[in-house]
């Protein structure tokens, strides 16, 4: 642990990592006495609805350890064996969790079904309710932390476990409000009716666990993401930058992988034409806070960009400069067929800048 943290690179990350690493451990600690406290109130009542979520708190500390792990390996930086980084680790800590989730689900269902065959009274209940309301708000509090700080600090494990928390507190919401209903009721076969309910539940909640873990590992487009990019790029275009094409990113940890196409003055030297891209690099580092991996490919310019080129001298000019075209994520985002440097659908996607 302690040369993964000396490992992070810059100063953000560090405190990053710290304020991951405290969290996380938080949640270990937290998840470990309230796992005790429900068991201990499945002992006092036999209540099968309240074993369901003492079931889900066995996961809950599960996929804390396993999120630990995660966190500490994610904050490695780039190596030989590693040249993206670790930050995909994540998306297995947030697949694995989803996948126990599900698994824990299945052990509900079967208990809750068994109690709604053959139901049985239920002693203590006023104790067991107590103290699995004592439990919820805990885990609230826990959750919020955590999901909020998984956003502040870009950790999907964060964001992940706080919501698997705050699923486990709605789980016991339902819990404490159905089990009141039973002495009421009298109908006894109602505790494992809520215990499917809560098997129900989380079973959504992993199976959503387990897509955004496919997503990631699938490098799926993030529209939120690029959307940031091509406002970063739109907001410092400069005359030089003829066009850009084939951008694509994806996020794996709290690092930022992006590459694009710039389309550039021909008649640009070597020396220059790297300026220009090193420029985009900056400004792209500078937002991410150098949490970002960024590959500019230099394209050079032909008589069909000449309709879309702000440059106002230029003496290889074929064609008039047509109205300023605004760049968007679709335009920004295409992949030209045939030729690197253009085809005919060159300004498919485009809107005229207002």
């Amino acid at each position: 642990m302690p040369n993964s943290f000396n490992d992070v690179r810059t100063q953000p990350q560090r405190r990053y990592f710290r304020v991951r690493l405290a969290a996380i451990s938080l949640s270990m600690v937290v998840g470990i006495a309230l796992l005790a406290a429900k068991f201990y109130a499945y002992h006092l009542t036999g209540s099968s609805a309240i074993l369901s979520d003492a079931l889900e708190s066995i996961i809950n500390v599960a996929a804390s350890g396993f999120a630990l792990i995660s966190i500490v390996t994610a904050a490695r930086p780039p190596d030989e064996s590693h040249p993206y980084g670790h930050g995909k680790i994540e998306f297995f800590s947030a697949g694995f969790e989803g996948a126990l989730i599900i698994l824990a689900a299945a052990g509900i269902f079967y208990t809750g079904i068994e109690r709604v065959f053959h139901p049985q009274g239920l002693p203590n209940l006023g104790d067991g309710i107590a103290i699995l309301g004592a439990a919820a708000a805990i885990n609230l509090i826990v959750g919020i932390l955590l999901v909020r700080t998984g956003k502040r600090t870009d950790s999907l494990t964060l964001v992940a476990d706080g919501k698997h928390l705050l699923t486990d507190v709605y789980t016991s919401a339902g819990v404490i409000v159905g089990l009141f209903l039973v002495p009421v009721t009298g109908w006894y076969r109602l505790d494992g009716v809520i215990a499917c309910l809560v098997g129900l539940n989380i079973l959504v909640t992993g199976v959503g666990l387990v897509r955004t873990s496919f997503a990631g590992l699938m490098d799926e487009s993030d529209p939120i993401l690029l959307e940031k990019i091509t406002e970063l790029l739109s907001q410092h275009r400069k005359e030089n930058w003829i066009d850009i094409h084939q951008l694509r990113s994806w996020k794996a940890g709290n690092h930022v992988h992006i590459d694009l196409h710039l389309v550039l003055p021909r008649d640009l030297d070597l020396y220059h034409a790297h300026e220009e891209a090193k420029q985009v690099e900056l400004i792209l580092e500078d937002h991410f806070e150098g949490n970002a991996g960024i590959l500019v490919h230099i394209d050079p310019c032909s008589a069909p960009d000449c309709p879309v080129c702000q440059k106002t001298r230029c003496e290889m000019r074929t064609a008039a400069m047509q109205q300023a075209v605004a760049w968007n994520t679709a335009s920004l985002t295409t992949t030209r067929s045939g030729d690197p440097v253009h085809s005919g659908t060159k300004q498919d996607h485009r809107e005229p800048e207002k």
